[in-house]
């Protein structure tokens, strides 16, 4: 089929949410890099936006996802799996965690986790306990109740009335949390860096000062790690960065490496409130899954790859911020390991369609915001052949 005629297919049956889509067809991907219905090959600095961190068709992934598709694909959670179980066991072995429940995706796994705040808050503190602080310019998830924890208005447009509950302070402002947090209080979520709001990274002292605020008022503290987590940061998870433990994390993402699984994490206490029957997920941790999850993060875990996420986070960094000391469309470089965003004095859409016709796949962050979320795997000379076409893309010093 050309690409012509499903570019025209797409327009005609999808419905228009994704009108923003370049206008290439991906049909093949091998590591850091795809290829188009033309026979185009691109790097992928994308990643699925941060999904596929071991690239694409890594062997091991791969032969997992052979295996667990010719061995059980499904069953409800009527029943035990066991690459369910082995999952859970190895992600409570190397988290803050004692408890995890599998959803979808990372929307699925913030609404359990607002779900479980709001009735621990309600059960075990007070009954007047209700609400949620979020930050302004966050990012949530789609359903109603994640968009009402969206710290974007451009996210709420058309959808509301949003549900009640929800306040919004502005982010790394520990004074302004400080003032929001009162007695109906259920919990703080908020991200370690906001990937989709701009690449920007909390300070030290903001998630130490949030940990203190939680603990000296009873409200918990939510860490939405979908897009942090897994090594993506030059860490296992972001929060070890700062020294502290959340009450709750929220994973999806980069855990299976593009095959959707989300997972809430957390602690015996606050995960004995739910009880049967009061959350549950028909597809969350299938058998085959969460196979495909185990096969990931073993890989993961045996190469210890946060070590490479941090190398090549400042591999990456140093060469955007060279590029910078010579054009000032640049404005400034920020993130951990390999989340990292290029801020620019100009809209960045243009950027990424002069990296995609060069042959690199890039995203933006907002308006301004280059974003870069290359696989784990990414090497030098990949490093490179991309701050190359960044530098060509961005035009000459002005």
């Amino acid at each position: 089929m050309d690409t012509k005629t499903l570019l025209e297919w797409s327009a005609k049956y999808h419905t228009p949410n994704y009108g923003s889509r370049a206008p290439i067809v991906l049909v093949r991907g091998d590591g850091v890099r795809v290829w188009d219905s033309d026979g185009r090959e691109y790097l992928d600095f994308g990643a699925g936006i941060a999904v596929t961190s071991l690239g694409h068709c890594h062997p091991r992934v791969t032969g997992a996802i052979q295996e667990a598709a010719a061995t059980l694909l499904h069953v409800s959670n009527l029943y035990h799996a066991a690459p369910q179980i082995h999952l859970a066991k190895l992600l409570i072995e190397h988290s803050f965690a004692d408890r995890v429940f599998f959803s979808n995706s990372g929307a699925e796994a913030n609404e359990a986790a607002l779900k479980l705040a709001r009735k621990y808050a309600r059960e075990r503190i007070a009954s007047d306990r209700f609400e949620f602080i979020a930050t302004r310019n966050s990012f949530h998830g789609r359903t109603f109740a994640t968009v009402a924890a969206t710290g974007q208005e451009k996210y709420h447009h058309g959808f509301e009335p949003l549900p009640p509950g929800f306040k919004h302070v502005a982010y790394n402002d520990l004074r302004a949390m400080e003032r929001a947090i009162d007695n109906r209080t259920a919990a703080v979520i908020v991200e370690c860096i906001q990937g989709e709001g701009g690449v920007h990274v909390a300070d030290e002292d903001y998630l130490r000062g949030l940990r203190k605020l939680c603990d000296q008022s009873g409200a918990l503290l939510i860490l939405d790690e979908i897009q942090t987590g897994v090594a993506r940061t030059g860490r296992l998870w972001c929060y070890e960065h700062y020294g502290i433990e959340p009450d709750i994390m929220t994973l999806a993402k980069a855990l299976a490496n593009g095959v959707p699984i989300g997972a809430m994490l957390t602690r015996e206490e606050i995960a004995s409130v739910l009880v049967a029957g009061t959350h549950g997920s028909t597809f969350g941790g299938t058998p085959f899954v969460t196979s495909v999850a185990l096969a990931t993060l073993t890989t993961i875990l045996d190469g210890k790859l946060w070590e490479r996420a941090s190398r090549m986070g400042r591999y990456l960094m140093d060469g955007l911020r060279a590029i910078q000391a010579s054009n000032p469309t640049v404005r400034v470089v920020r993130g951990k390991g390999l989340l990292i965003g290029a801020e620019l004095s100009a809209p960045v859409a243009p950027v990424v369609d002069a990296c995609r016709e060069a042959g690199l796949l890039v995203l933006s962050a907002g308006e301004r915001v280059l974003r870069l979320t290359p696989p784990l795997i990414v090497e030098e000379r990949d490093c490179d052949r991309a701050l190359a076409i960044i530098g060509t893309a961005l035009g000459p010093a002005g």
